[in-house]
């Protein structure tokens, strides 16, 4: 229980704090090791057929031709599951959607040539008949005009669930020329046509269930595919290169990135609209608007390689010596002026010398005197008395 144990321990620190710093660097960060990012492409295959009747479409058979628009994008896929078909459309004159801008009683109300945000063509300036009750002023416009108000449910195509996604991921570090796809070397045709994506069975079979993957973000398939959204499918390679390239693996997680906040639900989901052209049999320029509701898949790689080299090696072990000397500087202030007893410790610490101006008066008689007199004379340990100086308190 000696008062300077504290002051002991303390001294503890400078040496195991490069000793700390060393095996978070070297150990876990893997500071001995040049890094690269990742180089990545990907291309995407949809597969599944479901069939609709309807009485706007009748008997009907989807398949990846009708559903997946466009046919590739980059990095990500769009799956329409629901939509608004509206038939039949021709440029022409007919009244707009009834709205608090668009509902009138007379030419008065509708003004020639003005075009509102959500407007569905350009205003005549007539007011005319929407239904039997209800007038709106007329527009030049592809007629009849669409009618979004109401989204089909459940979704149109909510066999989508059961969709199959395939994912070709190629990915580079140029750093380091290495190169490496997603479809492992072990994978055969015969594995590849027959699995699906497990994260305990088959974490590296590359095809994926659609249902799933809204799943495992923690959402449902169903309730997504009514008004549509983005999900993303994450591919993360992280590779130690000083070990066998067969451990540089992929890993697959899953996410929704479109915010769904249930009190701030404006505008939600995913849509766009598309149309079909066609000629009628007197030669007329028809068309069938379609406005697609769907889920897009987003396919983010990302990743980092490691591979020895002496250059961090030595720029972080000089780090660690460096931080040696910080530790006892940053030790000292902590025991000299922040602890209780630092007037004790600083006591410790330093050699005080009595009578300094007697000698001083001395060392300077002697250097007068020449360079030969000022060889120091032996201390005496017993009685820690200077043959000249006196007496001196501190620590030898």
């Amino acid at each position: 229980h000696s008062p300077c144990c504290p002051l002991t321990r303390l001294y503890v620190l400078p040496p195991s704090g490069p000793v700390l710093f060393c095996r978070w660097v070297f150990v876990w960060e893997k500071g001995y090791q040049e890094t690269d990012s990742v180089v990545s492409s990907v291309t995407t295959k949809a597969k599944g057929v479901t069939v609709t009747n309807t009485s706007t479409l009748g008997f009907r058979v989807w398949d990846v031709a009708d559903y997946v628009i466009p046919a590739q994008e980059e990095n990500s896929l769009f799956i329409m599951t629901n939509m608004i078909i509206t038939m039949n459309q021709t440029q022409g004159f007919c009244p707009e959607l009834p709205d608090k801008t668009t509902v009138c009683k007379s030419d008065a109300n509708c003004v020639a040539g003005s075009s509102g945000t959500h407007s569905n063509g350009i205003a005549t300036g007539r007011c005319v008949l929407f239904n039997g009750t209800v007038k709106t002023c007329e527009v030049a416009a592809w007629c009849p005009v669409e009618d979004d108000t109401h989204v089909p449910k459940p979704a149109f195509l909510k066999a989508a669930e059961n969709f199959t996604l395939l994912v070709k991921n190629n990915i580079w570090y140029p750093k380091f020329n290495f190169s490496k796809r997603n479809i492992l070397p072990n994978i055969t045709t015969t594995y590849l046509k027959s699995c699906i994506y497990d994260a305990v069975t088959d974490p590296f079979c590359p095809i994926f269930r659609l249902g799933k993957i809204v799943e495992r973000a923690g959402h449902s398939f169903q309730d997504m595919a009514i008004e549509g959204g983005i999900m993303g499918i994450q591919i993360n390679w992280d590779c130690n290169l000083d070990r066998t390239s067969s451990l540089c693996l992929p890993r697959y997680s899953f996410r929704r990135l479109d915010t769904r906040d249930v009190d701030h639900n404006v505008s939600p989901g995913y849509n766009f609209r598309f149309a079909k052209y066609f000629s009628d049999l007197t030669g007329a320029e028809r068309r069938t608007l379609i406005k697609a509701y769907g889920i897009r898949f987003d396919i983010i790689v990302f990743g980092k390689a490691g591979k020895f080299d002496i250059i961090p090696t030595m720029i972080n072990i000089g780090s660690g010596l460096a931080l040696l000397g910080v530790a006892t500087v940053l030790c000292d202030v902590i025991v000299l002026y922040c602890m209780k007893k630092r007037y004790y410790y600083r006591e410790k610490k330093y050699k005080y010398v009595e009578d300094y101006e007697q000698v001083g008066h001395l060392l300077n008689s002697r250097r007068r005197q020449g360079p030969s007199t000022l060889r120091p004379a032996p201390l005496s340990c017993t009685s820690g008395e200077h043959p000249e100086y006196g007496a001196v308190r501190g620590r030898p």
